[in-house]
């Protein structure tokens, strides 16, 4: 819930500098959560095939994120 709701909140505060910001805490929440999934598998609560699975949707969503942060910073450095 954290990584979208900061997503949101960003995009909704209208400057290209306070969204960036926002982007970073959720990209912060990523990896919080990447922990967590991680945790879970090491603690036996996930099987290691969901385990696998949930990975690669942190990783497509860290991939996401990531350009999402990039296109942002091209625009910022060039008002």
């Amino acid at each position: 819930m954290s990584l979208p709701s900061n997503i949101a909140e960003g995009y909704g505060r209208k400057t290209t500098t306070e969204y960036m910001r926002y982007l970073y805490i959720a990209y912060g929440s990523h990896c919080e959560l990447e922990t967590q999934v991680s945790l879970s598998g090491d603690l036996k609560y996930i099987v290691p095939e969901k385990l696998n699975s949930l990975r690669k949707d942190i990783l497509e969503i860290e991939r996401m994120l990531k350009a999402l942060i990039k296109s942002l910073e091209g625009k910022h450095s060039n008002p």
